[in-house]
């Protein structure tokens, strides 16, 4: 990671002084870009279905949100100010979109979301608001304003589009440009304004929230419980009251509920999975002429191997998880396959049988492919 990225600070520093403590302004961050995403690039990828793309316009005081796919005639529409074009998930489609989100490495991976970037003219704003989870927003050409308060109020406007602060009070106010960047903790009020054409990449941060969490686990159960026995009443009596739920049913389901059980190890599981899926939106294509088995080694043995840009792998103690599900894989395979989830490639070189193995299951899904000799 270049020394640039938090300003001189070490990433323990970072950590241990700034990260969901305080916001940091960081003048040039990322000064190394090997080539700038244009607004014409921007706009096709706002056309297609596998990506997520909002419009926010600004127009008779009021907020107006469209979302994609776009047609390409809905931007001729646009004015010369006052309004942002989002695209989520650039780094599914662009490979060195991809590696600038994976410098922010000294998180772990389940923590790192998506790198959205905006696109604004002069004016271009998405309101006040405060986002749940930490944020970096990395400036790239142009100029914008950002305002920021600890205080969020939480007082949305009731009937706008999106989230916008009634009331906003700045606390401290910067203007960034080309290669700046600012990180915000989370629910740190923000409020952008873009004072030239630019762009603004957004390094998000997976944050669920509880009750997310424990839905998805009881939906994990599911297929994971194996309970004995169903319901039986020898002893019941005759009742007089037949639409009355009494007390003794309710009674009997609860000790019904009390079976229910996990361990650690259901819930490391479920941590594999839950982590690695794939967003709604996102699908795999296998290859269109897969490579022989034979063929795939000897690629892999003269070019190495990376991970599809939407793939996210990941591993524990026990094993390791690939797009939602469970990766089989032999115990000697598991050095290569941490070095993949670590630095999300392999490099040429000669493997053993097993890790072959796994790697060709995941080329014949879609989930890796060789790289190019």
């Amino acid at each position: 990671m270049s020394s640039t990225l938090l300003g001189g600070l070490t990433p323990a520093q970072f950590l241990a002084d700034y990260w969901q403590k305080k916001p940091l302004l960081i003048r040039q961050a990322v000064t190394d870009f090997p080539e700038l995403i244009d607004l014409a690039r921007l706009k096709a990828l706002a056309q297609r279905d596998d990506v997520q793309s909002r419009l926010i316009e600004f127009k008779r005081d009021r907020w107006h949100l469209a979302h994609g796919p776009f047609e390409a005639r809905r931007f001729n529409r646009l004015g010369e100010c006052d309004w942002t074009l989002l695209v989520q998930d650039v780094n599914h489609h662009i490979e060195h979109i991809d590696r600038l989100l994976h410098r922010f490495d000294f998180l772990p991976y389940y923590r790192l979301d998506d790198l959205m970037i905006s696109y604004a003219p002069p004016g271009g704003s998405v309101g006040p608001h405060y986002d749940s989870y930490d944020v970096f927003l990395l400036q790239v050409g142009g100029a914008k304003r950002w305002q920021i308060s600890a205080d969020d109020a939480g007082n949305f406007i009731e009937d706008a589009p999106i989230r916008v602060l009634k009331s906003f009070t700045s606390e401290q106010e910067w203007v960034l440009e080309h290669g700046d960047m600012l990180y915000l903790p989370p629910k740190y009020a923000h409020y952008g304004v873009a004072l030239t054409a630019g762009m603004t990449y957004s390094i998000g941060f997976r944050a669920p929230t509880s009750q997310e969490i424990v839905g998805r686990f009881l939906d994990f159960l599911q297929d994971e419980l194996r309970i004995e026995g169903m319901y039986a009443d020898p002893g019941r009596q005759p009742t007089a009251e037949p639409g009355l739920i009494d007390d003794g049913f309710a009674r009997d389901i609860a000790g019904m509920l009390q079976h229910i059980r996990w361990d650690e190890q259901q819930i490391a599981r479920f941590a594999g999975r839950y982590f690695t899926e794939p967003k709604p939106h996102v699908y795999f294509e296998p290859p269109e002429a897969p490579l022989a088995y034979e063929a795939f080694c000897a690629a892999v043995a003269s070019g190495g191997v990376t991970l599809d840009l939407k793939t996210q792998l990941l591993y524990d103690a026990a094993g390791f998880y690939i797009n939602g599900d469970d990766l089989a894989a032999a115990p000697q395979a598991s050095a290569a396959l941490k070095t993949l989830a670590n630095r999300r490639a392999l490099p040429a070189g000669e493997y053993d049988e097993t890790v072959l193995e796994a790697l060709y299951a995941c080329y014949d899904y879609g989930y890796l492919y060789p790289m190019q000799v």
